[in-house]
């Protein structure tokens, strides 16, 4: 939603939507929020423990199932495996996306990778939609004033319109834009640490493609997963900017990580978000 400076300032049940690739500051900022009477939704927490919690136990268990000994107690029910899937901690869903590539390496084929992705995308689809019914709650059941979205960093790569007007119908979507030294930050990071990512469909037939060609490849079950990743995440990068940007012009505001880092509270938060809004009126 679009509000002036002031209607922002008098609008007493405050209610934002957090957008940017993963690592510019959004759980960071959620969790300063949290301690000030913000009800703190994360999109990533949402998914793992509604959307993609049965697959993501049934991917755990076919790992256990290649251990004799667990295989056994498992078919026996002997014992039972679950989540601990944390605001702080989403492995199990970041494991669950999994990286392209040979098997020989803890890769996946692309066909399941596929599979995964668009599961993914589903999940995340229906989180962000649950956003109006979270939005009530944290006021009538949990008694918090104002409500934060934690988005993923996938966000802009949905191509779902519906749901981007529900974010922008009940929040004022703020898109927090990494400056260039912290884009570079970012890729140094997936560079020493390659996680799972989500890809469209569409893209990443362009850089398999591509990345096939360039490494003199016949097929995606001799591509080294880590490779992949650290080849693929600065492409990626790229490709999201326009993305969040557009999302930005039509339906929010931009601010910059420069801007971000200078944020110590609340009250701090709060006054960013008027110059914003003064900025871009």
């Amino acid at each position: 939603m679009k509000l002036s400076a002031k209607a922002f300032k008098d609008w007493d049940n405050k209610c934002i939507t957090l957008l940017g690739m993963s690592g510019v500051g959004k759980t960071r900022l959620a969790a300063k929020l949290r301690k000030r009477n913000w009800f703190h939704y994360s999109g990533d927490y949402r998914i793992g423990t509604r959307y993609l919690d049965e697959p993501i136990l049934d991917h755990i268990k076919q790992q256990a199932m290649q251990v004799p000994f667990l295989r056994e107690l498992l078919r026996s029910d002997s014992i039972y495996i679950l989540n601990n899937i944390t605001v702080d901690n989403l492995q199990p869903v970041s494991s669950f996306l999994g990286k392209l590539g040979d098997p020989e390496k803890g890769g996946l084929g692309l066909k399941e990778f596929k599979r995964r992705q668009e599961l993914h995308r589903q999940a995340e689809i229906a989180a962000m939609r649950d956003v109006p019914g979270f939005i009530h709650k944290a006021g009538e059941i949990y008694g918090y004033r104002h409500f934060v979205n934690d988005a993923g960093g996938s966000l802009c790569e949905l191509e779902d319109a519906p749901t981007l007007k529900v974010l922008a119908d009940h929040t004022m979507i703020l898109y927090i834009k990494a400056n260039e030294k912290d884009e570079q930050d970012l890729i140094h990071r997936a560079e020493e640490d390659p996680k799972p990512l989500y890809y469209r469909e569409a893209f990443l037939d362009e850089l398999l493609e591509i990345y096939l060609r360039e490494k003199k490849l016949s097929y995606v079950a001799q591509i080294d997963p880590d490779d992949f990743v650290r080849w693929s995440f600065p492409r990626l990068f790229q490709s999201r900017i326009p993305r969040y940007q557009a999302i930005a012009d039509q339906h929010g505001y931009t601010l910059s990580t420069d801007e971000l880092k200078e944020v110590r509270d609340e009250a701090g938060f709060l006054r960013l978000v008027e110059k914003v809004l003064e900025r871009q009126a």
